[in-house]
């Protein structure tokens, strides 16, 4: 039976009168499928209408506890009663900190509000700090919507990304002046070849290697081993500062992220997403030499809110949390038997795939049987399947992203009972679009 979605796309049609395209995010535009959410609860949320989903898209993952999660909730409540800003520092910004250096293994923490503010000051305190302007990034990571980063993203065509050996800078909005991509250079992601080759070429130019060591916009393909190890060992090399774009995988792979998963050191750290639950927050993090280089009137970093209350005592009960529960553990049971479940199933219907990814942030690609390393392997995946797969779960109420870049995010909040359920109905999905081949 089909949902009903009568309010849902009435509120859709009064949004779309008053918001472009009806959405704050162009991520969040799905067309006609476009969704409009009520309430949440745990791992649970309902659209306008009532229809009750399992959710794996987790607001892009940020909500690693679980929706409206009690202690967060009363935390931020009773903190913001005493006020919100005062363009002061607070006790909530220090505990903030602190928490993060013990967590994460950093020296030194400062704090914005999202993702996309903390790589932007991050790549500008590795050009502050080096004398420095050009920079690497790796082809389908996505570091953000600052104009800089957003050259051959997740969102790009492959088509339009040349070779291996001579990759194009491909823009992925109009808008962005051409001269900007001069400073970016475009790599593909565990290629150890072109990596080192580059380097070595051009590092009097370079300032930073940004990287996230988990895909997080392309199905989370993990780095191969040796891959982050020499990324590291160059930036030591040439005096390139090292920047880890934790955003996704911070607190949510390990307490201390990829850094402590992978066992590898960044200069710089950013961080956002599930540090806060789903409060605005973020933070960038790193070695004391090179956070140094903020110095007050000579490198600009601010923001009128800049460790805000309400984010900072987020921040504050959701690390206590992570730091003294099995919260990571759980969810990596509960990710690991979802991923296991979900392997058999397509095994016994004789679809190829692959599974990726960790957990806590995994995805399958569909019409391949061998894990990709990059990108440019990822795009060999068939799209166009698992988006079938994905609509016809939604209808049944589990609701992973519909684009197999986006990992399926799981936490605390998803029970055995959840688990159960989503395996029945991609079960019952796989034969459903199998009968239909």
């Amino acid at each position: 039976m089909a949902r009903n979605l009568t309010e849902t796309r009435a509120l859709f049609e009064r949004a779309k009168q008053v918001i472009p395209y009806g959405v704050n995010s162009n991520f969040r535009y799905w067309g006609d499928d476009t969704m409009v959410i009520a309430r949440g609860a745990g791992g649970h949320i309902w659209d306008l209408d009532g229809n009750e989903y399992i959710d794996y898209r987790l607001a892009f993952g940020p909500i690693i506890l679980g929706h409206g999660y009690p202690a967060v909730v009363e935390r931020v409540a009773e903190a913001i009663k005493e006020g919100t800003l005062f363009a002061w520092t607070t006790p909530w910004e220090v505990e903030v900190a602190e928490r993060i250096v013990r967590l994460a293994g950093v020296d030194k923490v400062r704090l914005g509000n999202t993702g996309t503010e903390v790589t932007m000051h991050a790549l500008r305190i590795a050009r502050a700090h080096t004398g420095r302007e050009r920079f690497i990034k790796f082809e389908g990571q996505y570091h953000g919507m600052h104009d800089y980063v957003l050259f051959s993203t997740a969102s790009s065509l492959l088509g339009g990304m040349g070779s291996r050996r001579s990759p194009i800078n491909m823009r992925v909005s109009s808008g962005i002046p051409e001269g900007i991509s001069h400073y970016v250079i475009n790599l593909p992601y565990n290629d150890l070849e072109r990596l080192e080759e580059t380097v070595e070429a051009r590092w009097p130019d370079l300032a930073a290697i940004f990287v996230e060591p988990v895909m997080g916009n392309a199905a989370g393909i993990l780095p191969q081993p040796g891959w982050l190890e020499k990324i590291r060992e160059l930036c030591d090399r040439y005096g390139i500062v090292l920047i880890f774009d934790e955003v996704k995988t911070g607190f949510r792979i390990a307490n201390g992220g990829a850094q402590e998963y992978f066992g590898v050191r960044a200069d710089l750290v950013t961080y956002a997403k599930a540090m806060g639950n789903g409060f605005p927050i973020a933070a960038i993090g790193g070695r004391e030499a090179v956070m140094g280089t903020i110095e007050p009137g000579r490198v600009a970093h601010g923001g009128t809110y800049t460790g805000n209350v309400a984010g900072a005592a987020a921040a504050v009960a959701t690390l206590d949390i992570l730091e003294t529960e099995p919260i990571i553990e759980t969810i990596f049971q509960r990710g690991q038997e979802l991923m296991d479940g979900i392997h058999k199933i397509l095994t016994r219907a004789d679809i190829p795939h692959c599974m990726t990814g960790l957990p806590s942030m995994f995805s399958f690609i569909l019409g391949v049987e061998e894990e990709p390393q990059d990108f440019r392997a990822y795009c060999g995946g068939d799209d166009v399947l698992y988006e079938r797969l994905v609509m016809a779960l939604i209808e049944r109420g589990v609701m992973p992203d519909s684009d197999g870049r986006e990992p399926w995010f799981l936490c605390y909040g998803h029970t055995p009972a959840d688990i159960a359920e989503t395996l029945t109905a991609v079960e019952d999905v796989v034969k459903e679009v199998k009968r239909q081949v």
